[in-house]
């Protein structure tokens, strides 16, 4: 990273910064959401940033800044309108492992064994690289990339000890995770089913929740489309427990897929029609 001296103004130290690369400085002030500090090689005023959640994997913000401190952190951002330089000290506190995930690209494929089962997720020791200082695993999955079916329970899906694949989402700066998904390498049942049918189809279905404004319908495992009060064939006042019962097996008849939005609307068709 080249210098500058505070005379030749920040826009120039700014062009001389890059994301990844390594600054000094001396914190000169913290606060409850970040830390400033007086970067080296420009004297004018603060413009490095250590945000609570970039100052350590290990311990908290507060006990990781003073003022005063020289620190080494790596470069993530840099902003010009804000004229700011956001750092991360956790790069250099564990460059081994902050080098390991930033290799990663969306979509790669990495395997390792489930390590611990938590109320916000799946942690995955990870076959390669270091270990994680502080969690049981560097790979961590969110309950909604488990899978593409609805489970009541994580036990459903995965247990400690298991064998995983999962495709890489990001890494996850703020911890020192990879953020992996396991059902990104599991077909999704929503497009096998559109892909299988079409408008005007007719199918069979299971009724499986009531709604003011109509009745969903498993026609597919996993899969559940709409079938709106209007097209349920009851009379006009009538509401949906009026006409149909939660486990009534029905006739349906699709009339649109929204591939976007992951939505199946249905209407209901006589099961002799």
């Amino acid at each position: 990273m080249g210098e500058a001296s505070a005379g030749s103004g920040c826009g120039g130290f700014l062009g001389s910064v890059g994301v990844g690369d390594l600054c000094g400085g001396t914190v000169v002030e913290v606060g409850r959401s970040q830390a400033l500090v007086m970067l080296d090689g420009f004297a004018a005023r603060p413009i490095g940033v250590v945000g609570t959640l970039d100052a350590s994997w290990r311990v908290r913000f507060a006990d990781a800044v003073a003022v005063g401190q020289r620190i080494t952190a790596e470069v993530t951002a840099v902003d010009p309108d804000q004229e700011r330089v956001w750092l991360s000290m956790a790069a250099t506190e564990n460059p081994e492992l902050w080098a390991f995930l930033k290799r990663f690209r969306y979509g790669e494929v990495l395997t390792g064994t489930v390590a611990a089962i938590e109320r916000f997720g799946v942690f995955v020791a990870l076959d390669e690289g270091p270990d994680h200082p502080v969690y049981p695993g560097v790979g961590f999955i969110t309950y909604p990339e488990l899978s593409w079916r609805r489970y009541e329970d994580v036990s459903e899906v995965v247990a400690v000890g298991q064998r995983v694949a999962c495709g890489f989402l990001q890494f996850d700066t703020w911890n020192g995770e990879a953020r992996l998904s396991l059902r990104a390498l599991q077909p999704d049942p929503f497009m096998v089913f559109a892909d299988s049918v079409v408008v005007g189809q007719r199918l069979q279905g299971r009724v499986t929740k009531l709604v003011p404004f109509g009745v969903f319908v498993q026609v597919a495992d996993g899969i559940e489309g709409l079938v709106q009060l209007r097209d349920l064939g009851g009379a006009p006042e009538a509401a949906p427990e009026d006409v149909v019962q939660v486990g009534d097996e029905i006739a349906v008849v699709v009339t649109d897929i929204d591939r976007e939005r992951r939505r199946v609307n249905l209407a209901r068709r006589p099961a002799t029609s």
